[in-house]
């Protein structure tokens, strides 16, 4: 069984669904699961347009969501109004919740989930089947910390570690910045990512608020760039200021720096529990565990039915010839 899970997390390590995310989806979600056609928002808060201006199919990568789910995999159940069956859980080949990341809101208790890189995620997962008994920090190796689709960069590791070893943990991402000089003596701060769930459009907002309440000083001119390409916002400085005190004002004052506070909780048998990420992980490979001895069962079953078919085809075919 062992080898089995391996043999199916090592093919999908390989087979190429670690795919760039669509232009429309590319901040909301590592792995878009949905492939759209139209216009599904923006960075900038803009809202989709209406449904019938708008197509979507399934992405590749989310056919390994549903595999096997009509061989018996996982339990279905009564829909809402009991018209129809649903399942209960899908036969998840990969772990999408870590993956994906997940927020929500319940009575006295709420999830918020980071994404993070799926090569490195089933890595992890099969380090834990190799060796059940391996530690927080042997998996950190392998998953550094979350992947954020918008990019930006991470200050420090201990909200990681916090994350990763109880469940809970404060990350703080900071916008991915350089100088460039625009003109003879003049100097601009261009971003070139933006912290994950940051509105571009109100950030930029909240700069020209905090440079017109004079918290921040420096800045003659801010210009948003952007295109479908990727971000590009253009602080222009005065000729006077540095690009160093400036920057550090843009944090203090500005979304430029945010911070993301990890609450891994989820359901494990219908009851929330805080989880660790070995956790995670060891739950989500006990789950493949049973989704293919299922399977295997129900293989089982229609390989004898056929065989059973078979023999009594070969009885008839005797008595025939009698």
């Amino acid at each position: 069984m062992t080898y089995q899970l391996t043999a199916v997390l090592g093919s999908l390590r390989q087979s190429k669904l670690v795919v760039a995310p669509t232009n429309d989806v590319r901040f909301l979600m590592g792995l878009p699961l949905i492939d759209g056609q139209g216009n599904f928002g923006s960075v900038d808060g803009d809202p989709p347009a209406a449904m019938r201006y708008t197509e979507s199919r399934m992405a590749k990568v989310a056919h390994a969501l549903l595999d096997d789910i009509d061989k018996d995999t996982v339990d279905f159940r009564e829909n809402y109004d009991g018209s129809e069956k649903e399942p209960s859980v899908l036969p998840a080949r990969f772990p999408n919740l870590l993956v994906n990341g997940s927020g929500g809101i319940a009575v006295g208790m709420a999830t918020n989930m980071a994404p993070h890189n799926l090569g490195e995620v089933i890595d992890a997962c099969v380090a834990v089947i190799d060796n059940p008994a391996i530690g927080i920090d042997d998996l950190i190796d392998i998953i550094p910390g979350p992947d954020f689709p918008t990019g930006a960069m991470i200050l420090g590791r201990v909200g990681i570690k916090s994350a990763f070893h109880t469940g809970r943990g404060s990350i703080v991402m900071r916008a991915k910045v350089k100088t460039e000089e625009v003109r003879k003596d003049r100097w601009a701060i261009v971003i070139d990512e933006v912290p994950y769930q940051v509105n571009k459009a109100r950030m930029i907002e909240i700069i020209a608020e905090a440079v017109r309440d004079k918290r921040i000083e420096g800045i003659a001119h801010v210009q948003d760039e952007s295109d479908r390409i990727g971000v590009r916002v253009v602080i222009e400085l005065k000729r006077d200021a540095t690009p160093d005190v400036v920057l550090n004002q843009l944090f203090r004052f500005s979304t430029m720096q945010v911070s993301f506070g990890c609450n891994m909780l989820a359901l494990n048998g219908g009851r929330p529990e805080q989880l660790t990420l070995r956790d995670f992980l060891s739950h989500f490979i006990t789950f493949r565990e049973e989704v293919v001895t299922r399977r295997t069962k129900f293989l089982l079953n229609k390989a004898r039915q056929r065989k059973l078919l078979e023999e009594l085809r070969v009885l008839v075919d005797q008595g025939d010839a009698e």
